[in-house]
């Protein structure tokens, strides 16, 4: 027997031809069972325009590689499953009944009338079906021929709850070799799981025997189906049932000028005259002859069943190629949003975070509650005094001004946590505000959201930051206990105390780029130089900018780490939606707050 090169079906050769194809044909299957490994672990989380389109895409993609390309990839030689399908009320049921010639699938006016798919072989090919290898979703049933008295509107498994589910098996002697005939539901049946089982059938089909009907061969969702056949190349028989007498060549050259406009010049067509049916609901065998011929010539022929294979398989590996191109792109957008709305959130903590170093560096923290309490704690009227006699004699002035006893410095220490935890919250609801906001204008960061609202920061940040800024606060004065203990020689200076020159410390670091104006330069500006004055006296000029550069460091650490957390809030919905970069998303980087 002689085959085409292009077939994939190759009974002659050389021993080496035929390795050759095997290993072609493994190579094949490994790649396609790699693409739906990759299918399956796609994940598009994100509400963007086209997204209901991509997941149908995907989820069809996987069910037509299950359910045909690779069963018909790993078994070449595998029988032919034609696939009766259709529209509503078109005689499905009626025609495979003809087509075997006796009741073996119910008919009748109630509709839909096909609930559950019956899958009728020839004996001999009972086993390529009788496994899960095509159809693997659906269980097996396996159905008893009808008695030859049993009506149509009898006949076949009645349908019970898992008719969507299941397969009923019918061996039977007059179907043909090589081609096994499926009864499927009604492509636009009233019931969702009925279209949905239509459409999972019809894409495990080999060649379709598409049955329409006088009044229903121009419908759209019928078209829809033949066009998809088109697309994919597959072998289509056109079954134009149910035709009144004498239209039947008008209407006929109608759907033939229809199918070829649309691609299907080379589909099958036989008309199917209306005919009354005998007392079993079956219609006249000589009605359906040319069909049940046409069938059987597939039978005979296995160059021409070979053809077929390789047509439609070509074609619907084709048709998911264009599938998985538009699912990639579908990919590269999801991640592009998932970038943007990481960017967004990003943005609106690192301006908060840009904020915040300015207030902790520009002088903006030594006003209000903080400049009265630093004031009450050095004296400002004395530090000035003693400036008005030069700096020359300044580190003698101030140690004899602090021989005295100054305020606590505990109450600067207080007046700092309770400026720099306003500052902080503020700009941390303030960046919520901007992320929330910039989230809520895009439809994938909308529904990432839903009805919460993260405008604000969470209600235990407050104590978070106070916890935070004590904590940083005892930083410091482990900074200045650390420093102070190889400066025993100046031991008079420390009569202020770590408390003291750590608060001191503070000071310095908010006062880093000035800022100030008006009086307040005299005031908050001119003690803060007085107290770095005081601290490289007592550690030395470079110790002091260290100390200082130190300090501002862990202050700023802290701030990253509390708007982190905030941060999080957004970035882990999105982590949580499978948009794996967003865990992996990087934090503001610490030098762009320094």
């Amino acid at each position: 027997m002689n085959h085409s090169d292009s077939s994939p079906l190759h009974d002659s050769g050389s021993s080496d031809d035929k390795n050759a194809s095997a290993s072609e044909q493994a190579a094949a299957v490994g790649l396609l069972e790699n693409v739906r490994r990759e299918l399956a672990a796609l994940e598009l989380p994100l509400a963007l325009p086209d997204v209901s389109q991509a997941r149908s895409a995907a989820a069809s993609s996987i069910g037509q590689l299950d359910d045909y390309i690779l069963p018909r990839w790993r078994s070449l030689e595998a029988p032919l499953l034609a696939v009766v399908g259709g529209s509503t009320g078109a005689g499905k049921s009626t025609l495979v009944n003809a087509l075997v010639g006796h009741p073996v699938t119910r008919s009748g006016a109630i509709r839909p009338t096909t609930r559950q798919p019956i899958l009728l072989h020839n004996p001999n090919d009972a086993p390529w079906f009788n496994s899960s290898r095509v159809l693997p979703t659906l269980h097996r049933i396996q159905g008893e021929l009808v008695k030859s008295n049993t009506p149509a509107s009898r006949a076949g498994a009645a349908p019970d709850a898992s008719a969507m589910t299941s397969l009923v098996l019918v061996a039977d002697t007059n179907v043909p070799c090589g081609i096994a005939i499926l009864d499927a539901p009604d492509v636009d049946s009233i019931s969702d799981d009925n279209r949905q089982l239509a459409g999972q059938l019809l894409a495990a089909a080999d060649l379709w025997l598409f049955v329409t009907s006088a009044n229903r061969y121009a419908d759209a969702v019928p078209w829809k189906l033949l066009l998809d056949a088109a697309s994919r190349d597959i072998t289509v028989a056109v079954i134009f049932g149910r035709v009144p007498l004498g239209a039947e060549q008008e209407i006929a050259a109608d759907l033939q000028q229809m199918l070829t406009r649309e691609g299907l010049s080379g589909a099958q067509l036989f008309v199917v005259p209306e005919a009354p049916l005998d007392e079993l609901g079956m219609l006249p065998a000589d009605i359906v002859a040319p069909i049940n011929t046409w069938l059987a010539s597939i039978s005979e022929d296995a160059a021409g069943r070979a053809e077929i294979v390789r047509r439609t398989l070509n074609g619907t590996v084709r048709s998911l190629a264009g599938k998985v191109e538009m699912l990639s792109q579908a990919v590269q957008a999801q991640h592009d949003a998932g970038e943007q709305l990481i960017e967004d959130v990003e943005a609106a903590f690192a301006d908060a975070a840009a904020r915040i170093n300015k207030a902790t560096s520009d002088g903006t923290l030594l006003r209000g509650e903080v400049l009265a309490r630093w004031q009450d704690f050095v004296g400002t009227g004395e530090f000035f005094r003693a400036l008005e006699n030069g700096i020359g004699r300044l580190r003698d002035r101030i140690g004899a001004f602090f021989k005295g006893q100054p305020a606590p410095a505990v109450k600067v220490e207080v007046a700092i946590e309770t400026g720099l935890q306003a500052v902080i919250v503020d700009q941390g609801g303030r960046a919520a505000e901007d992320a929330d906001q910039r989230w809520r204008s895009d439809p994938a960061g909308r529904q990432l959201l839903g009805i919460d609202d993260l405008s604000g920061v969470s209600a235990d940040f407050p104590d978070e930051v106070a916890a935070e800024i004590r904590a940083w606060q005892g930083e410091v004065m482990a900074l200045i206990r650390a420093e102070g203990a190889g400066k025993r020689s100046q031991a008079r200076w420390l009569s202020l105390g770590v408390n003291g020159l750590g608060v001191i410390l503070m000071i310095v670091v908010f006062s880093f780029t000035g800022g100030l104006t008006g009086a307040e330069v005299g005031i908050a500006g001119g003690t803060a130089v007085v107290g770095q004055k005081l601290l490289e006296a007592i550690f030395g000029e470079d110790a002091v900018r260290r100390l200082a550069h130190e300090a501002k460091e862990a202050l700023d650490a802290r701030c990253i780490d509390l708007l982190e957390r905030q941060k999080r809030r957004f970035l882990d919905r999105l982590a949580a939606s499978g948009q794996r970069n967003a865990g992996a998303a990087s934090g503001y980087s610490r030098r762009s707050i320094s």
